[in-house]
């Protein structure tokens, strides 16, 4: 059995980044210009991948990276996805 198999279930985390209109906010400047920086198994390796990402964005007061918990949108027992 595998590492990640073997540490319990993998979960969808999804790490992005990009220049925000305000640092205040969320929105974005250009959808277009988005970092996607990865999907991760677990939380810990999102982590580790936005952490790093972060840092590479001393010179740029503007850009942010998140940590999105895709899971919890797509877990039929949260009650939050939506079928099309």
């Amino acid at each position: 059995m595998s590492d990640a198999a073997s540490s319990g279930p993998q979960l969808l985390h999804l790490v992005i980044g990009g220049e925000l209109k305000d640092v205040t906010g969320i929105e974005f400047e250009d959808l277009k210009e988005i970092d996607f920086v990865g999907a991760f198994p677990n939380y810990k390796a999102a982590y580790d991948a936005w952490k790093s990402a972060a840092q590479r964005t001393v010179d740029s007061a503007e850009t942010r990276y998140f940590i999105l918990h895709a899971h919890k949108l797509l877990d039929p027992e949260t009650g939050a996805h939506h079928s099309v």
